[in-house]
């Protein structure tokens, strides 16, 4: 009967929404200028979307009104709600624009600083931010820790000046090209506590005693970088929200991170390819149960993914629901390229589309990466098993 409940109850939250009228009529608006804003590339380029790092892009975004797109117009932020940002950022990813600079601090860490931060800290980042010149990473994962996120070690020391930082951040996405970090360490307690004695802080990375390394991928790359923290001093302000609710305000955060359109559209591009190439073959429809397979999948993935984006326009926290959307998301992700590779090999023409396989190769080599980053699959399934009641 627990079981049954725990799977009522999450249902009960998955309840089918809609974008409001006023969200689509925005659709038109980012069309038209990224026919304008977007230099064109080929395939293989765009499929790069949301790592693809362009200041000079986010920069005319952020001119335009769409970076910190959420954040109250006090702040320079257009103050539209989530259904307008999950339109914008669709268009982004659909049409491959590098939006890696300003994706983090866009996404959460200004929602974030909003949220639980001081007066002082939203009057200094959030105009940055929505200007597209502060530009923040995420301070999660550590060696050791996996994806454990609550084992993190690094640790911040009060002291008469403020904090002393220690430790190591790794897999950290863009922390290379950012000015600005929010780590999650201990702050108080030792490593085996545990949620407890978390915090949250705000991390200038151009402080001494900060060392960012690159790290490159099987693509060629340099997405991530590991973070090196030698007794770093940080102000008695660097400390975001009340000490010791790190836990608590990482979870709020996570479900901005896991449950939008980049969850299900991160191999779109090639998709597209794909069937722009199917076009121009003669036997066009030798591949059409795949293709109606691939898109009903989307689709239902999407009407999950805006009820969660309903839910965080309501001022919930739906934790375990955006947890859902992004394994069943990246697991979708990645089968597109697998799904594709499968065609190409039963092909017998002989026919190669030369740009269609530099962009397959391009996302068969980062696909793995689509079920870890975020929280891997084995996390989020111990998180929707615990929502329903089954641990």
């Amino acid at each position: 009967i627990a079981k049954e409940s725990g799977v009522s109850d999450l249902l009960s939250q998955l309840r089918l929404a809609a974008l409001p009228p006023r969200a689509e009529a925005l659709r038109s608006e980012v069309k038209a200028f990224l026919q304008t804003a977007l230099e064109p590339a080929p395939p293989h380029v765009r499929a790069r979307s949301w790592m693809g790092f362009d200041a000079a892009f986010s920069k005319r975004l952020a001119q335009r009104g769409w970076v910190g797109v959420t954040l109250p117009a006090r702040f320079g932020g257009a103050e539209l709600d989530a259904f307008s940002r999950y339109v914008l950022v669709e268009e982004l990813l659909c049409a491959g624009a590098p939006v890696s600079a300003h994706w983090i601090a866009d996404r959460q860490s200004g929602p974030q600083i909003l949220k639980f931060g001081t007066e002082a800290q939203q009057a200094l980042y959030l105009p940055r931010i929505c200007s597209g010149d502060a530009f923040f990473c995420i301070g999660m994962s550590e060696p050791n820790a996996g994806s454990d996120l609550a084992s993190v070690a690094t640790r911040a020391t009060r002291t008469a000046a403020g904090w002393l930082l220690n430790g190591q951040k790794v897999w950290t996405t863009n922390a290379h090209h950012c000015h600005y970090m929010i780590a999650l360490v201990r702050s108080s307690g030792e490593k085996g506590d545990r949620q407890a004695g978390l915090s949250q802080f705000i991390v200038d990375l151009s402080l001494p005693g900060v060392t960012v390394r690159p790290i490159r991928d099987l693509s060629g790359d340099a997405h991530f970088s590991e973070v090196f923290f030698d007794n770093v001093q940080l102000a008695p302000d660097a400390l975001v929200g009340v000490e010791g609710s790190g836990w608590a305000q990482v979870n709020a955060e996570l479900a901005f991170e896991r449950s939008g359109p980049e969850r299900i559209l991160s191999s779109i591009v090639l998709l597209e390819c794909w069937i722009a190439v199917l076009r121009q073959r003669a036997d066009r429809q030798a591949n059409a149960a795949t293709v109606g397979r691939l898109t009903a999948h989307l689709a239902t993935l999407r009407n999950m993914s805006i009820t969660v984006t309903a839910r965080l326009a309501a001022g919930e926290s739906p934790v375990v629901e955006a947890a859902l959307v992004k394994d069943l998301g990246t697991s979708f992700e990645q089968s597109i390229s697998h799904a594709i590779e499968a065609t190409l090999g039963e092909a017998d023409d002989g026919l190669i589309d030369a740009e269609l396989h530099r962009t397959l190769a391009y996302v068969s080599q980062m696909a793995p990466s689509y079920s870890l980053r975020g929280g891997t699959r084995e996390i989020l399934r111990g998180m929707i098993a615990r929502g329903l009641g089954l641990r």
